[in-house]
């Protein structure tokens, strides 16, 4: 794709990045058919390609205006096209790029800047979000129905393991998962323990940065992730952990992108890029232990139905791997149709775009409950929460799973 960009950006890092990743695009269409939100609403400029066109109409300098910036905003970021794409055309980073200049250039209602500035300050930060989730629980007989959605049930954690190991590795808690769904760590937690490895939190680390970097705050996102880099860096520095482990694939996203976000950073590029490399989602790390798993899990006959977060396969490219997990220590573990495809939770886009985040959610559990499972596990809270609110039928992280069929002898 010929481009010519417009002065403001042309000799940025942002351009110059920008403008490779143009190049790279053929427009074959390929990703249209594969995007969520086009197979919904049927217009170009909601898929893959027409939105590319619109950045580079923006970045060559065309008036921008707020139906740009609704058709960027109705992507969910699931990056189902770069896995189809023949091209390797990176549309994530430049629907980001794209994002920031539109934000810049159109503003936003009073309200909508308002929601978006709260879910900034309230998200990311622990305290604040599990205090509005304890009042939002408390408080949920009189919410609406769509809050009362957003209000996961309070679960028990269990305990984490207190003995020491050779074996260590980090772990990110992050931001919202402790609160909705603390027990994902702490199995996670039990289920290394058995298998000699010790799982350790940095007291000071925190949101990985996805949350204000997918809503436009990219700068605030960067400090984020270079709070988590001063809080790793001593572990790291000293050699005392094999691996920086993702329970939330959402997470593991973003930090495994840490070297290539701050490679701009004199003072962190380094750091960023060793973070990065360290960095494993939980299914990564599991495999090796697949014969000590087998030994020391009963095996179930229940089915289950593994849905894969979009961040997992198509943002670390990562398959197989959970099923292979679970297979290993007996479990009936089926893909549904059309596996392939985003559930609609996308970080905070089932709060920003609830229509459409509703009706890829309700796709996705039809596709699931085709199955005839009786549970349903993921690998990502923000997915878990989004199709737990629309179903019956159990939806938990596939570790706790594992940690279920861990012998009491092994806890």
């Amino acid at each position: 794709m010929q481009t010519n960009l417009a002065d403001f950006i042309k000799h940025t890092r942002e351009g110059e990045e920008a403008e490779a990743i143009l190049r790279a695009c053929v427009h074959c269409g390929f990703c249209t058919a594969t995007c969520p939100t086009y197979q919904l609403l049927g217009d170009e400029l909601d898929g893959p390609r027409g939105r590319i066109y619109l950045i580079k109409q923006v970045l060559e300098g065309a008036p921008v205006t707020a139906k740009t910036q609704l058709h960027l905003d109705r992507c969910l970021t699931c990056r189902n096209c770069e896995t189809t794409c023949p091209s390797g055309v990176r549309y994530g980073r430049l629907l980001d790029i794209g994002r920031q200049v539109v934000e810049q250039r159109v503003q936003r209602p009073a309200t909508e800047r308002f929601k978006r500035w709260l879910l900034k300050q309230a998200l990311p930060r622990h305290g604040i979000f599990n205090a509005a989730l304890r009042a939002g629980r408390l408080f949920r007989p009189v919410l609406s129905p769509a809050l009362q959605d957003k209000m996961p049930v309070r679960q028990a954690a269990g305990k984490l393991p207190a003995r020491p190991h050779a074996r260590k590795m980090l772990a990110l808690a992050g931001c919202t998962q402790p609160a909705m769904a603390p027990n994902i760590h702490h199995a996670a937690a039990r289920v290394l323990d058995a298998l000699g490895v010790q799982l350790i939190v940095a007291p000071k680390a925190g949101c990985c940065g996805a949350l204000r970097h997918h809503l436009n705050d990219q700068q605030a996102a960067l400090n984020d992730m270079r709070r988590n880099i001063d809080a790793w860096w001593p572990y790291v520095e000293r050699q005392e952990v094999e691996a920086i482990v993702m329970t939330a694939s959402g997470c593991g996203a973003t930090v495994k992108e840490y070297g290539h976000l701050l490679a701009h950073d004199v003072d962190y590029a380094a750091k960023a890029a060793r973070i990065a490399a360290l960095t494993r989602d939980l299914s990564e790390v599991l495999p090796q232990f697949e014969d000590a798993l087998q030994r020391l899990c009963t095996h179930s006959t229940e089915r289950v139905a593994w849905h894969p977060p979009c961040t997992l396969q198509h943002g670390q490219q990562i398959r197989g791997k959970v099923e292979s997990v679970l297979r290993a220590v007996g479990v009936d573990v089926v893909l549904c149709a059309d596996s392939h495809l985003c559930c609609g939770s996308a970080g905070t886009y089932s709060l920003l775009q609830p229509e459409l985040s509703l009706q890829l959610r309700d796709r996705k559990l039809d596709a699931l409950a085709q199955t005839g499972a009786t549970t349903i596990v993921s690998a990502n809270v923000g997915c878990s929460a989004h199709l737990q609110s629309g179903t019956q039928t159990p939806v938990v992280h596939w570790i706790e799973l594992v940690d279920r069929m861990l012998g009491e002898q092994h806890r």
